[in-house]
């Protein structure tokens, strides 16, 4: 991976954990509620990537 695609990831996670720290921050806390919408934001997102960029990168070296 080239370090383009490495640090649009860091900067997409640090995205995403900014606003699940916004989510437990304002939302509420921890409830049930908020850790399955955490729980499937990162799915939704993160997976997508590692099937198309990590996944691939190891299956070619």
């Amino acid at each position: 991976m080239n370090a383009v695609r490495i640090a649009g990831i860091i900067l997409l996670a640090l995205v995403w954990l900014w606003l699940c720290w916004s989510l437990v921050a304002l939302g509420g806390g921890f409830s049930i509620k908020n850790i399955l919408v955490i729980v499937a934001s990162g799915i939704i997102v993160f997976v997508p990537i590692w099937k198309k960029y990590i996944r691939n990168d190891n299956n070619q070296k």
